[in-house]
């Protein structure tokens, strides 16, 4: 039986492989970035309901969060879909892919819930580049009762297991005192220079710290005059390390560089976390060894034993947090795009080129296969 319904799902795939590519094109061609993805989550929204699908729209409270359910099996599987992109780079983390695949292979397994006594749950997570919708989400139960939790990621090569590293996203911002910089200097407090103290402190500070650990971010405003002391500057930075409790550590470190800003110049400060922190990802290994098989079949290199640093393996992503919760896989997919790699311009355009459609048809049928043979068990009978 799973043989026979492992092609299926490939034939349901393949018959609607024209219609998914473009809703990845729709996804590339309309870009929004996080917490604003109104246009896109009605989009997908839309087209699963028309597939049949049962959809609660602004999910957890969220407007451009949605779930969208299917079946009434005792067997609940999800399949997740992102689509936010980057300021100024649109898809350049080819989330259109992404959800272009969610939406196949939640299509795919449509047609064989009662053989496998399937209920299939397509959560739309927003703002994942900063904000972590799925967090809320998980918070709300949204991924409560789920046998697995699945999804694919482009990326410049394949890789099945993800090894993305937890992360705190953060502002900061000094408040001084503007002064004319050339007649009265000595009134000034230099918030520019609070920035500067900060970052001389961390780029110090990076020769205690182990290599598993990232400190990088930008100054958004520090002036707007070169004659004129600035009063208040601002920037977002991100602390990544292996594990939370590495980057409790860590944080505190880089905190502290912060501060040194505020105190060598007398600027006044705050630190705020924009979103809640990211954690570690823990991959299924169960379901990351089926979808290994089933890509091979594909035509997809994919190997357990590799290290996890292929491709984005050691970004960071708020799936993480969801698989601390429920058995979970981010596999990536290459699109051919090197040497462009992932929140590059030219990765934007990679992600919606030939290459980059193999992956919305690849993606929904391994996602979809893997479900079949978490479910049927594996039977090679036809």
């Amino acid at each position: 039986m799973t043989a026979a319904l492992l092609r299926t799902v490939e034939d349901d795939v393949e018959a609607r492989r024209e219609e998914l590519v473009g809703i990845s094109h729709h996804l590339h061609a309309h870009p929004e970035t996080a917490w604003t993805e109104h246009a896109s989550a009605a989009f997908l929204s839309e087209r699963l309901e028309a597939w049949g699908f049962g959809v609660e729209r602004s999910a957890a409270g969220l407007p451009t969060a949605f779930v969208a359910k299917h079946g009434t099996g005792s067997r609940t599987v999800g399949v997740v879909a992102e689509y936010d992109a980057l300021p100024g780079l649109g898809h350049a983390c080819g989330h259109n892919v992404i959800a272009a695949a969610a939406l196949g292979a939640a299509h795919a397994l449509q047609a064989v819930a009662s053989e496998l006594d399937l209920r299939i749950r397509v959560i739309g997570a927003p703002a994942e580049e900063g904000g972590g919708g799925k967090i809320p989400l998980l918070e709300a139960g949204v991924f409560d009762g789920l046998e697995a939790a699945l999804m694919i990621h482009p990326g410049p090569a394949d890789a099945v297991l993800a090894r993305p590293r937890a992360v705190a996203h953060f502002d900061v911002e000094y408040q001084g005192t503007a002064s004319h910089a050339g007649a009265y200097p000595h009134l000034g407090v230099n918030a520019a220079d609070a920035f500067t103290v900060a970052q001389i402190a961390i780029g110090l500070l990076r020769q205690q710290l182990p290599d598993t650990i990232r400190v990088h971010g930008i100054v958004q405003e520090a002036g707007t005059a070169p004659n004129a002391i600035p009063g208040s500057s601002r920037g977002s930075w991100y602390v990544r390390a292996d594990t939370l409790d590495e980057l409790d550590v860590a944080f505190e470190r880089v905190r502290a560089c912060f501060e040194a800003g505020a105190t060598a110049t007398g600027c006044t400060w705050e630190l705020t976390e924009t979103s809640p922190r990211y954690a570690e990802f823990d991959n299924d290994l169960e379901l990351a060894g089926i979808f290994t098989r089933l890509a091979a079949a594909q035509g997809r290199d994919m190997d357990l034993a590799e290290d996890g640093t292929r491709g984005m393996a050691t970004a960071s992503t708020d799936m993480g947090n969801v698989s601390e919760h429920v058995r979970a896989i981010h596999p990536y997919l290459g699109i051919d795009s090197l040497p462009a790699v992932n929140h590059q311009p030219e990765f934007a355009d990679a992600a919606a080129t030939p290459a980059a459609d193999r992956a919305v048809r690849d993606g929904a049928v391994l996602l979809a296969q893997t479900v079949v043979e978490l479910l049927a068990g594996g039977g090679d009978e036809g």
